[in-house]
C-alpha cells in the first residue's frame, strides 16, 4: 500500500510548477489561426478543428512564455486563444497583451504569459513596415519586488517577409535594420529575445548577419545552438528544421516535409550570460518534435517521432505547417509565493542528479517548522529532519551520499501544506 501512495505522489509531484527559477518560453506560428482566407478557411482551419491539437502541444510542453504569429487581426480570436485553449476548464493562469496592429495586417503577434510568475510592465511596437513587430517587457513576480527588485525579460516577436527572392530578403532586411535601432535605443543591454517567424534560408541573409553582427555589440544577438549555416534543403540541419510539418501540400497547410528553419528564438547577451538575473539553460533549446530523422518527411511518419508522445506528434502535423521552438531560462530571484500556490513552498533540489549530498532550497512566508522526507521507491522512510525555518529563502542540506543510485523523494510538509520533488542519486 505504501508502494501504491509512493507512486501516486510521484505522479502527482510530475504536475506541480517547475521550480521557482525556471521559465519554459516557447515560440509558434500558429497558421492563421481564427483568420479565414482562400486557402485556410473553416473547411480545413477553423477553430474547432485546431484548438485541441493546440491544447495537445501546450499541456506537452507547459509555457510560461508563449509568443505566436500569425493570429487573427481579431480581437475575439484572441480572447477565444486565451479563454478557451490557454485557460480551458475555467482557469486562469495565462494573461496576454493588448492587441496593436498599425500596419494593418490580417495576421498578427501576440505573447501569452503564466501571471502567477510574470506580468507585463509595458509593451511596444519596433516597427510597422508590412507588419507589426511587437515587443513586450516582462518583469518577474518576486519576494523582493516591493523593494524595487526583480528581473526583467523583453520578447520581441517578428513574423518577417515570406519568400525566396532578392525583394523579399530586401524586406526581411529593413524590418531586422528597424528592429535593431529600437534595440539599441532602448534595451541594448537587457535580457532580450529575438523571436519569430523569421523565414531564413541562410545565416548570410542581410537581415540575420544585422541581428548577429550589428555595429553596436552591445545590441546583438545569438543563436542559443550556433547553428549557422545554409539550413534550406540541407539534410546536415534536420535537427533544427521547424517547417514544414506537412509532406502534401495544398489546401492551407505548405507541404515538402521539414527541409526549412524559419523559426528562431535568439538571445542577449545579457541571457547567455546571466548578468542581469536571468539565463538561458544549456542544451534546453530545441524544435518541438524535431528528433532529426525528419528531413523532407512529416513530423508523426515513419520512422516513429520517438522526441515527443506519437499524441503530440499528431497534434504538431495537424495543428499548423511549422514546429514550435522553446527553451530554459533561469531567473535568480525568488517567486512571491501566495498560501494557495498548487506549489507551496517552491522548492529544489540541487544538484539534481547528485554524486554526494544535495541542497534543498525552499521558501517561506512565515516561520514555521517543516519535516523534510526522502522516501525510496517501495515506500520507505530513509532520512528525515524538522528544521524551524525563518521566514524568506532557507536552505537544507540532504546526507545522500550513503544512499543507493536509484529515484528517490523529498517530501516538505507543515502547516497543511506537502510538496514532493524528484531526486536522482547518481
Amino acid at each position: 500500500m505504501r508502494a501504491f501512495y509512493f507512486l501516486l505522489a510521484l505522479l502527482l509531484s510530475s504536475q506541480i510548477l517547475k521550480s521557482q527559477d525556471t521559465l519554459t518560453v516557447m515560440q509558434y506560428n500558429l497558421l492563421y489561426y481564427g483568420e479565414v482566407t482562400g486557402f485556410c478557411n473553416n473547411s480545413n482551419n477553423s477553430l474547432q478543428m485546431k484548438d485541441p491539437h493546440l491544447r495537445t502541444i501546450l499541456n506537452h510542453v507547459n509555457p510560461d512564455i508563449f509568443t505566436v504569429n500569425e493570429l487573427s487581426k481579431d480581437a475575439p480570436v484572441h480572447e477565444h486563444l486565451l479563454t478557451n485553449v490557454l485557460n480551458a476548464n475555467g482557469g486562469n493562469r495565462y494573461s496576454k497583451a493588448q492587441l496593436r496592429n498599425t500596419a494593418g495586417s490580417n495576421i498578427v503577434n501576440m505573447i501569452f504569459y503564466d501571471n502567477r510568475k510574470l506580468a507585463l510592465k509595458a509593451q511596444y511596437t519596433a516597427q510597422n513596415v508590412l507588419r507589426d513587430i511587437d515587443v513586450y517587457e516582462l518583469y518577474y513576480k518576486s519576494n523582493d519586488l516591493a523593494q524595487g527588485d526583480t528581473a526583467f525579460i523583453v520578447c520581441i516577436v517578428a513574423h518577417l517577409k515570406a519568400g525566396n527572392t532578392t525583394s523579399d530578403a530586401n524586406s526581411r532586411k529593413i524590418m531586422a535594420e528597424n528592429v535593431m535601432r529600437f534595440v539599441e535605443t532602448r534595451f541594448a543591454t537587457s535580457n532580450v529575445m529575438f523571436m519569430g517567424d523569421f523565414n531564413l534560408y541562410t545565416d548570410t541573409e542581410p537581415a540575420f548577419q544585422t541581428m548577429i553582427n550589428y555595429s553596436n555589440a552591445q545590441a546583438r544577438f545569438l543563436d542559443p545552438i550556433g547553428q549557422m549555416g545554409s539550413w534550406s534543403n540541407n539534410s546536415f540541419y534536420a535537427p533544427v528544421h521547424t517547417q514544414s510539418t506537412n509532406v502534401s501540400s495544398g489546401d492551407c497547410k505548405s507541404g515538402g516535409g521539414l527541409d526549412d528553419r524559419f523559426d528562431f528564438i535568439l538571445i542577449s547577451d545579457e541571457i547567455r550570460f546571466g548578468t542581469k538575473k536571468v539565463r538561458y539553460i544549456q542544451n534546453s533549446y530545441r524544435a518541438v518534435g524535431q528528433d532529426g530523422q525528419r528531413f523532407n518527411n512529416a513530423v508523426n511518419a515513419a520512422p516513429q517521432n520517438l522526441s515527443v508522445p506519437a499524441e503530440v506528434a499528431n497534434a504538431l502535423f495537424n495543428f499548423s505547417d511549422h514546429l514550435p521552438v522553446s527553451l530554459k531560462l533561469r531567473v535568480d530571484k525568488v517567486l512571491d509565493i501566495k498560501e494557495n500556490d498548487p506549489n507551496p513552498y517552491f522548492a529544489s533540489l540541487s544538484p539534481n542528479p547528485s554524486t554526494h549530498d544535495a541542497l534543498i532550497s525552499f521558501y517561506l512566508d512565515a516561520g514555521e517548522s517543516v519535516v523534510v522526507d526522502v522516501i525510496n521507491t517501495s515506500g520507505q522512510l530513509l532520512w528525515q529532519s524538522r528544521p524551524l525555518s525563518e521566514p524568506g529563502k532557507n536552505n537544507l542540506r540532504l546526507e545522500t551520499g550513503h544512499l543507493q543510485p536509484g529515484l528517490y523523494l523529498v517530501r516538505l510538509s507543515g502547516n497543511r501544506k506537502v510538496q514532493t520533488l524528484k531526486l536522482l542519486k547518481r
